[in-house]
C-alpha cells in the first residue's frame, strides 16, 4: 500500500442522506474491485473525537478514471468538512486493501447480499464485471427501507441490460412509508427469497456488506442454509 494526496473532483447526493464523492485517481495507482481506502483530511478546518480518517470501500471500478467512495452523511466534524471543502482541496488516500474481491477464476455463481450503504464494494464489482464479461451468474439481493434510500439503483438495475448474467433483486422493506412508487419485494433477505430466485442456494460463493446488525444476520441466514464459511466473504460498515 502507498499513501498520496490526491484532489477532491466532484460530490454528489446518490440517495437520500448518502453522498458520493470523487477524487482523482493517482497514476499507476491499481486496486481490484470492492477493496477499500483509508480517506485523511489534510489541516482540516475543523475536528473531533472521531479523527480526521475513515476508511471507505472504493464505488468506482477500476476501468473507471477516478476514485469515488459513497458515504452515509452523519453529523460528525470529518463528513462536515468532506461536504463543505472546495473542490481541488486534497486529502491523503492510503491502500488499496481488503478482500472482498471477485475471485480471478471464478468456479461458482456470486451471490452479493447489500444492505444499504453496503452497496459500495458491489457496485464497483458489477461495473468490473460487466466490462471483463464475467462468466458465471451474479445475483444481487439489496435491502433499503425506501427506494429513495437506495444509493445507485437505477445505475444497477440498468446494468442487466448489458451483462445479461447478473439479476438484481431489490426489496423495500419500508416501501409504504415512501413518496416513490415501489412494485418489488419488500420483505428482508430471507431463506425463500433466495430460493425463489436460484435454483441452487447452496453452490455459490457469498458476499455481503452492511451495518453490524445486517451482517451478523445474513451469517446467521446463511450458515442454517448450510453454506460452509469458506464460501462466505464479508465487510462490516459502521456508522461513521
Amino acid at each position: 500500500m502507498a499513501v498520496h494526496e490526491v484532489p477532491l473532483l466532484a460530490r454528489e447526493i446518490v440517495a437520500d442522506g448518502t453522498m458520493a464523492f470523487h477524487f482523482a485517481k493517482p497514476t499507476g495507482f491499481t486496486a481490484r474491485a470492492g477493496q477499500s481506502l483509508l480517506v485523511r483530511l489534510i489541516d482540516p478546518p475543523e475536528t473531533d473525537a472521531e479523527g480526521d480518517a475513515r476508511s471507505f470501500s472504493i464505488a468506482s471500478a477500476p476501468l473507471e478514471p477516478n476514485l469515488m467512495i459513497a458515504t452515509r452523511m452523519r453529523n460528525t466534524a470529518f463528513k462536515r468538512v468532506l461536504k463543505t471543502i472546495p473542490l481541488g482541496t486534497r486529502v491523503t488516500i492510503d491502500g488499496p486493501d481488503g478482500q472482498l474481491v471477485l475471485p480471478e477464476n471464478p468456479t461458482a455463481p456470486a451471490v452479493f447480499l447489500a444492505g444499504g450503504i453496503g452497496i459500495t464494494p458491489f457496485r464497483a464489482m458489477l461495473v468490473q464485471a460487466a466490462r471483463d464479461r464475467w462468466p458465471n451468474s451474479i445475483y444481487l439481493f439489496y435491502s433499503n427501507r425506501r427506494p429513495e434510500h437506495a444509493a445507485f439503483l437505477g445505475e444497477l438495475e440498468e446494468l442487466q441490460e448489458t451483462n445479461r448474467n447478473y439479476h438484481l433483486i431489490a426489496t423495500m422493506t419500508e416501501a409504504h412509508k415512501s413518496c416513490q412508487g415501489w412494485s418489488g419485494g419488500t420483505s428482508r433477505i430471507q431463506r425463500d427469497m433466495l430460493e425463489r430466485h436460484m435454483q441452487d442456494i447452496r453452490s455459490p460463493i457469498y458476499y455481503f456488506a452492511g451495518p453490524p446488525a445486517m451482517t451478523t444476520a445474513m451469517r446467521k441466514l446463511l450458515e442454517d442454509i448450510g453454506i460452509d464459511e469458506q464460501a462466505m466473504r464479508y465487510e462490516e460498515f459502521y456508522g461513521y
